[in-house]
């Protein structure tokens, strides 16, 4: 394919832009692209998941009012010696003990990014059914506080009756 600017070098650079829920397409050489100000992955300037991911680690929750401040970004992993400063610049762990030394810093990103801490997407039916069964305790735990907020104590003890006998089968796995 060709550039739909010149029309003489190869197209290398492929963009799709959606603006206003307009969608439009562009395949462009790289020098084009330059010159239309495109920005280009992989250099100077250029957008990179890299960028994306370094953007999110470096942002700064005491900034944020209601916040706790972030631990100093000089701890690190005792397994492998990687400083968190380093993870940020790199964008990945150097070890698996790396979840556990930026731990405290990792929750506040996963919130961010994900818009929570805690798994709620499907669970494999072979390996999950005592992740089910905690979940289902968790949501009758929930709705029985809200049952006794509420003063409906009747609905209220059969729920109790139900997180007795859930955590009982649980127990027994």
């Amino acid at each position: 394919m060709l550039c739909q600017e010149c029309g003489k070098r190869p197209a290398t650079l492929h963009f799709t832009k959606i603006v206003g829920g307009e969608k439009t397409e562009s395949h462009l050489c790289e020098t084009c692209a330059r010159e239309k100000g495109e920005q280009i992955p992989g250099t100077p300037g250029g957008f990179s998941i890299h960028n994306l991911l370094s953007g999110l680690l470096n942002y700064d929750s005491a900034a944020m009012p209601g916040t706790v401040a972030a631990p100093p970004m000089n701890n690190r992993c005792e397994e492998c010696g990687l400083t968190y400063a380093q993870f940020s610049k790199l964008g990945r762990f150097g070890c698996s003990s790396c979840y556990q030394a930026f731990g405290d810093r990792l929750d506040p990103l996963f919130k961010r990014v994900h818009g929570s801490t805690s798994h709620s997407g499907k669970v494999p039916l072979r390996s999950g059914g005592v992740l089910q069964q905690r979940r289902e305790l968790n949501a009758l735990k929930q709705r029985l506080s809200e049952l006794i907020q509420q003063e409906e104590f009747e609905e209220a003890a059969s729920i109790r009756d139900q997180i007795r006998e859930l955590e009982k089968r649980i127990s027994d796995v």
